[in-house]
């Protein structure tokens, strides 16, 4: 057994690398980049993320297809669930004020190689994102102009039938992205303009819309004789709520932006429930509108505002939506190629990246290479890739983030305060009440115990050396009792200690948490998928159906049970979801989208070796020291340099500083 332990430390080794988080300055406000964004340039970059051209296509489609007039519940259901997400991006970004989005928060709290892949995931997800909007930017504009650009290419280009590939390259798709990345380049003032005087007239349009929508209603559309409110039912609902949600993607270019917000612990708390609250209201109002200016079951899925408007006799109308809707679809190019850089210039700030995309120009303030890269390949996707193949990867992925960012918030939540000077990284951390002077009364630390706890107990106890009363005693004991009581976060609940203290009272503070959100995100997965695919696709027994649901619902409940035995952090300053419940669920054939985790390879050929808090860790195994105070009130640092293992020898040396009292023994 002991001949195992050597062999296996290599692999114990690579598991700490792959799961190291990523290790906070003690200023989180210093930044390259420039704070300059308020409160309404952020709402209004979510709402042009969020509000573009699925105002003017989903819309149609959704109600035609899946849900009736009832795509108003569909919006209004995937508003909500949308809200959870968003909420937990707002509590990030409020918490952790860096750039990044979900990259950010997942390395924060579960890890380096989670944090690569999430990364990854959402810069492909822009990337093909972008690409997809240029696209049917390009085939809108050119369905104004009754498909002249597209025969021309075809007939004066190139054209070629190849499977994933479009018909024709699209240079207009492609060169809308150049000119927009250029633009972007110039600065985040020149990027936040853009998207405001777009976004303005987009609000405009659909103000437009809503009002002559309204007053052109015919309440007959809503009837049993046109099929009726919800003529697909429950499940038709639900089916267009799982459609409508990615209506809503976008609002995480705020919690990306955070690192050059003012003021973000406020900002983007505020920013993201206006934004949410817009756009959901833009959806649902909209869809209303449709619905009753014309039958729902003859609705154009391609142009179904700009059709019910011609149908009603008013083709003048029509142009005004493709105005609206060109300007959204702006913004939305806006959103993703002004959130793509700033993803890649986190990745390549903390190592996992190659650092030229981590060069901010001193004039603009912005990665300006990472922006100008990245732009190109997006307008390299659009040129040559077909509409619809772009689309089939989106859906997966940005669950994915979703989910990793929920589970980071829990898991933040029961960790311990962690610093970069208690993490070894190149720096040591001093108690309080390590510096107390020798005529402060010192209290008696505990682990348990804040470091704001520690001090009003200290300056309580300075304060009884004034009254000196028994009634002040008293009530500094009693305090201190009930600051003992409540434990640090990560910690069993002292209600839970008899019963889970044996079994879980070695685990350090944290550890159980993350192990138990783990638990609960296997088991709803596994949950789920037994019981949509238990007896269509699986062909499960009854009794083997009913043991798997028995097994993965207890699984899920204790996870829970354990989560909730363990003290949470109550004293944050920042904005804070208190429950986050979000139920999605997706055909399985766009797990296709896992290919793109060959991306591996970046991290273990690059990512893994020049990680910074890799470099951070070998800087702090080189030496560790601890601090004690003497009873003169002297402050003596004891170092000890830590040899790797296998080695016989090890050298100590010791010093001595001399504290504010000068004592002249403290130098001997």
């Amino acid at each position: 057994m002991a001949l195992c332990v050597p062999a296996c430390s290599p692999a114990v080794r690579l598991c700490q690398k792959l799961n190291r988080l990523k290790t906070l300055e003690d200023d989180v406000m210093a930044t390259s980049l420039k704070r300059c964004l308020s409160t309404l340039d952020l709402a209004l970059l979510g709402v042009g993320g969020m509000v573009g051209s699925g105002l003017y296509v989903l819309t149609g489609t959704v109600a035609k297809d899946t849900a009736g007039p009832a795509v108003v519940l569909s919006f209004l259901i995937a508003g909500i669930a949308s809200l959870m997400a968003a909420l937990c991006y707002a509590e990030f970004g409020a918490r952790v004020p860096k750039t990044g989005s979900a990259y950010m928060f997942t390395y924060v709290s579960v890890g380096e190689i989670w944090a690569f892949l999430i990364g990854w995931n959402v810069i492909l997800e822009y990337m093909i994102g972008g690409a997809a909007v240029a696209r049917a930017w390009s085939g809108y504009l050119d369905s104004i102009f009754n498909h002249r650009i597209q025969n021309f290419t075809e007939s004066h280009v190139m054209r070629w039938d190849v499977p994933f590939i479009a018909h024709y390259p699209d240079l207009l798709a492609a060169g809308i992205l150049v000119v927009a990345s250029i633009f972007i380049s110039f600065g985040v003032r020149v990027s936040s303009w853009l998207n405001h005087i777009f976004s303005a007239v987009s609000m405009v349009v659909i103000t437009f819309i809503l009002v002559f929508g309204f007053m052109l209603a015919d309440p007959a559309n809503w009837s049993a004789r046109e099929g009726g409110f919800a003529p697909y039912g429950l499940s038709g609902v639900m089916a267009g709520t799982a459609t409508c949600f990615y209506a809503f993607v976008g609002f995480d270019v705020i919690a990306a932006s955070s690192e050059e917000a003012r003021d973000p612990q406020k900002a983007i708390p505020i920013a993201t429930a206006i934004s949410l609250a817009l756009a959901a209201t833009a959806y649902i109002l909209v869809s209303t509108v449709l619905t009753l200016m014309v039958p729902w079951h003859t609705l154009d899925p391609n142009s179904a505002l700009s059709d019910a408007f011609f149908r009603r006799g008013y083709s003048w109308a029509g142009f005004i939506v493709a105005v609206g809707s060109i300007c959204a679809m702006n913004t939305v190019l806006l959103s993703n190629l002004f959130s793509l850089p700033r993803i890649v210039y986190a990745m390549s700030e903390d190592g996992l990246f190659f650092p030229i995309f981590s060069r901010v120009n001193p004039v603009t303030k912005v990665p300006v290479i990472a922006i100008l890269v990245f732009g190109s390949l997006m307008a390299f996707l659009a040129l040559i890739f077909d509409l619809e193949a772009l689309v089939q990867f989106l859906s997966i992925g940005t669950l994915l983030a979703y989910t990793f960012v929920a589970a980071s918030i829990i898991v933040l939540r029961f960790q311990p305060e962690k610093t970069a000077s208690a993490s070894g990284g190149g720096g040591t951390k001093t108690d309080a009440s390590s510096m107390a002077s020798p005529n402060q009364p010192v209290v008696p630390s505990d682990p348990g115990m804040t470091r704001s706890e520690t001090q009003t107990l200290a300056q309580d106890a300075g304060e009884l050396k004034e009254y000196e009363s028994f009634s002040d005693k008293l009530q500094l004991v009693e305090r201190e009792k009930a600051v003992r009581e409540r434990r640090a976060p990560g910690m069993l609940k002292a209600c839970w200690e008899p019963y889970l203290g044996r079994l879980l009272g070695d685990c350090e503070p944290g550890d159980v948490v993350t192990f138990s959100v783990t638990a609960l995100m296997v088991s709803a997965v596994s949950l789920c998928a037994v019981v949509v695919f238990g007896n269509s696709h699986l062909h499960l027994p009854m009794w083997s159906f009913i043991l798997l649901v028995v097994v993965f619902s207890l699984a899920f409940l204790i996870s829970l049970v354990l989560i909730w035995a363990h003290e949470e952090q109550n004293k944050t300053k920042t904005f804070q979801v208190r429950k986050i419940i979000e139920k999605l669920k997706r055909p399985p054939l766009l797990w296709v989208q896992r290919l793109v985790w060959r991306s591996l390879l970046v991290y273990f050929g690059y990512g893994i070796w020049h990680s910074k808090e890799g470099l951070r860790e070998l800087q702090g195994n080189d030496v560790s020291a601890r601090y004690v105070v003497l009873p003169s009130g002297s402050l003596v640092e004891t170092v000890q340099n830590v040899q790797p293992e296998g080695h016989t020898h090890t050298h100590a040396s010791q010093t001595t500083h001399t504290s504010a009292t000068n004592d002249p023994q403290a130098n001997k």
